[in-house]
């Protein structure tokens, strides 16, 4: 830290604690937080694209993630300084917003940073570098848009909206299913979207998983699956044509809310007493079958005593079922959570075409469907697959792919992928540099050179030799002016990507330059780092 001295010379103390605490200032400053910055996004690099490598984290109490989904490395990745944070940040809020190219936001805002180190170096202004980006951000979202094409779907010609599934499903480990996946997926948000309003809520997609089987058996469940069965073994299976009781109150004798004790001295009493209850649990059950429910769902347990007159009475029952599966449940069958026995009336109760409990394997799992709903708007994935770890990818891999889907009804529009999106808008970039005059213009040079790192990742992990792919397919682009040239990762032999199918949503592209480069100019704007210094 740097000493302050009065008139007299003596020295004084400015910071509190001055001597503990390190500083880093100036270019010093800058150089270290791109340093950070860029070593995260060489982490996420890898795993860019369809031949991208997957990591392997194992968190504090043993428990093993394998993903290739960015937001999923950085979030369990537990990282410690300040400027990574900012990107684990970055890349969550493309998450969040988009659900789709998590890795590529982060591999772009570190190409930035490398190329804005390269133009400090040169004594450049970080200002300037950073007004610089800005406006070839602006030029980038602009071309985007004027590349990108509508992408006509209703709901009997679903193939565009596979096809841009299946591109994002191609980078992950599931990508030997990915067309019944991303067929799964895309009727999963046909049956929930609301097409007038261009709206579609994901909650009431459910996605459940199961060890077991292959992941070929993946299916959609146009209803409910919980993972719980009937409450007593000799209970129906299968019942058609349900009207399901959804109660939050207990099959138990009601409980005064103080303390209390009964003394029981002699048998009469405890008869009594027995009868009473027994009157209880037949009044409960009673009201439940003057309901005309023919099935029970509960929120809490039973007693033995109400299992046993349930059983005879012919009510089927499933017990402890959680809040989330009720709601959905209740939106799935059109019924209401009835919270106390007298409310129930036969208008509360939900329809379902049938209800049935289906065991796994030869192990005791059973799982209860509930399909034929009467309001088919809430529906269940049920995954299968070899291990807990696979299970736990595809539903991540999933979720990306019901994201895109979701985006592509909000707005039809879309780029191609493979990289001609970014190489496109860096020729559109580097010719706009020339309409700049002052120092601006190295800047917004440097960004087109940013990129163009997203197509040499993509071209590094398919093991082809970058530059020469890269400049090869830049060179067809601006001799053909085809937008559509990518790099060919997957060998069909075409750099032609609208023959290859490989789509990205035009608000996921946008959103990732607008959020690179929105990080990219507060990490230049950094020019001093005060940290309490470790002992």
């Amino acid at each position: 830290m740097a000493l302050a001295f009065d008139e007299f010379g003596r020295p004084f103390i400015i910071l509190r604690e001055q001597e503990k605490k390190t500083r880093l200032r100036g270019l010093d400053a800058q150089k270290a937080n791109i340093a950070s910055a860029k070593a995260v996004a060489r982490i996420l690099r890898t795993s860019l694209g369809p031949k991208g490598m997957d990591k392997m984290l194992q968190s504090p109490d043993g428990d093993v993630i394998i993903t290739n989904d960015g937001a999923t490395i950085l979030e369990q990745m537990d990282v410690d300084n300040q400027i990574a944070k900012l990107m684990v940040e970055l890349s969550r809020s493309q998450d969040y917003e988009i659900g789709d190219g998590t890795t590529g936001v982060v591999v772009m805002a570190g190409a930035l940073l490398e190329q804005a180190e390269k133009l400090l170096e040169r004594g450049i202004h970080p200002i300037r570098v950073a007004e610089g980006y800005e406006m070839a951000s602006k030029v980038a979202f602009d071309h985007l848009e004027h590349i990108s094409e509508k992408f006509e779907f209703s709901a009997d010609n679903i193939e565009p909206l596979v096809q841009t599934c299946m591109t994002t499903l191609s980078s992950k480990i599931v990508n030997r299913c990915k067309r019944a996946l991303a067929e799964i997926a895309v009727k999963a948000v046909l049956a929930v979207a609301d097409l007038e309003r261009k709206d579609v809520n994901l909650d009431l997609i459910k996605v459940e998983g199961k060890v077991g089987g292959k992941l070929e058996d993946t299916e959609l469940v146009y209803g409910i699956i919980v993972d719980k069965d009937m409450s007593h073994p000799q209970m129906p299976k299968r019942i058609e044509d349900a009207k399901i009781a959804i109660l939050t109150c207990p099959f138990e004798p009601p409980k005064p809310k103080t303390k209390h004790k009964v003394d029981i001295d002699t048998v009469e009493k405890f008869q009594t007493l027995r009868e009473q209850e027994q009157k209880y649990f037949d009044e409960m059950v009673q009201k439940c079958k003057d309901a005309g429910a023919t099935l029970v769902i509960c929120q809490w347990g039973f007693d033995d005593e109400a299992n046993h007159l349930l059983m005879h009475r012919n009510l089927p029952a499933v017990r402890w079922v959680g809040g989330v599966e009720l709601e959905l449940i209740a939106i799935a069958t059109g019924g209401r959570i009835v919270p106390r026995f007298q409310e129930l009336s036969p208008e509360k109760l939900g329809k379902a075409g049938l209800v049935r409990e289906k065991s796994f394997g030869t192990t005791k799992d059973r799982m209860l469907y509930i399909e034929k709903c009467a309001n088919s708007r809430a529906v269940t994935i049920f995954i299968r697959g070899g291990n807990k770890m696979m299970i736990e990818e595809t539903k991540r891999s999933l979720h990306d792919a019901l994201c895109v889907a979701r985006n592509l009804i909000r707005n039809n529009s879309i780029v191609y992928g493979g990289g001609s999106a970014e190489i496109s808008c860096s020729i559109a970039v580097e010719t706009a540099a020339d309409r700049h005059p002052g120092v601006e213009q190295y800047a917004i040079r440097s960004f087109a050179d940013a990129l163009d790192a997203v197509p040499l990742a993509l071209a590094e992990n398919s093991g082809l030799s970058p530059i020469d792919t890269l400049t090869a397919v830049k060179a067809q682009q601006v001799k053909e002016s085809n937008p559509h040239c990518g790099i060919d990762c997957n060998d069909v032999g075409t750099t032609d990507m609208k023959e290859q199918n490989v789509f990205e949503t035009l608000i996921g592209k946008q959103q990732q330059i607008l959020l690179a480069t929105q990080v990219v100019k507060m990490i230049l704007k950094i020019d001093d780092v005060i940290s309490p210094s470790e002992y």
